[in-house]
């Protein structure tokens, strides 16, 4: 017999999903992409609020980064439309699509931190490809999104290989949030660390989202995320989103996978942690 978790979770005020009119920051509507024969994803959607933020699972090599990647514009669709804050970005001209790309922040997957740069040169990167600014103010701005992403003054100078793996992830946040974006996506941003670390980024986000008005997109395997930050989740099986919604909804979903995995061993200790 299945069990049911139940869960005390409340919002309060609702999400920006569930609010009437709430504006719809990113749209992937049908879209296909594969690589030779393989068709990773299938006449996929999905609909980004502004404000959420949102985790995106599923099992792996599902295609999690390959859609991703779609919607930053790395890997070529076979069909469909993706629209970027109201604009069809085929579609774009290339000064749309210029400021389109400054309104979006990445952190990859392991950082991805240019090894023979310094952490203020590699958050510097986005803002000399886009911005002409004076090195002073430069820095400045650097460091503050260093400061920003929970990193003191002093790592500014170290470089990739002189930094722990929880300082690597917030180096390249800080990188992320170079240009002020308005969507922030991240890779598996928890991967590598330990619970506490992973802890602390989470929160990182969340208070990050409250006082720069983010929306975040969130690749994530990990449980303690999708219950802790994440206002939606969409689940990734069948080359398309099988299931979107809340934690709640998940917890009813009759889904193998998702119940398998939000109703499985390891989120029944999770939730009964929470609880205690």
């Amino acid at each position: 017999m299945s069990e049911t978790i139940e869960t005390d979770i409340q919002r309060d005020p609702p999400l920006p999903s569930e609010e009437e009119g709430a504006e719809i920051v990113l749209s992937a509507h049908d879209v296909t992409v594969g690589f030779g024969d393989n068709i990773v994803l299938d006449h996929l959607d999905l609909d980004i609020y502004r404000g959420e933020i949102l985790g995106f699972v599923g099992p792996s090599g599902s295609g999690k980064s390959v859609l991703l990647r779609t919607i930053l514009g790395l890997t070529r669709k076979r069909s469909g439309t993706i629209e970027l804050f109201g604009t069809d970005v085929d579609h774009a001209s290339e000064s749309e699509r210029l400021k389109i790309d400054m309104r979006l922040g990445v952190l990859f997957q392991h950082g991805a931190l240019f090894s023979a740069l310094s952490v203020i040169e590699n958050v510097q990167v986005p803002m000399r490809e886009y911005l002409d600014l004076p090195k002073n103010l430069m820095n400045e701005l650097a460091l503050l999104k260093i400061e920003l992403a929970g990193l003191p003054r002093d790592a500014a100078a170290k470089f990739p290989s002189e930094l722990s793996g929880g300082m690597i992830k917030r180096a390249a946040l800080a990188r992320a949030l170079a240009l002020d974006p308005d969507i922030v996506f991240l890779d598996e941003p928890t991967s590598g660390l330990d619970p506490i670390g992973a802890a602390e980024f989470d929160e990182l986000v969340a208070k990050l989202r409250d006082t720069m008005g983010l929306t975040v997109y969130m690749v994530t395997h990990d449980l303690d995320s999708l219950f802790s930050v994440c206002d939606r989740v969409a689940v990734l099986g069948d080359k398309k989103v099988l299931v979107e919604g809340t934690i709640e909804d998940m917890l009813k979903s009759e889904e193998p996978w998702v119940k398998s995995y939000f109703r499985g061993k390891r989120a029944r200790q999770l939730d009964l942690a929470a609880r205690n």
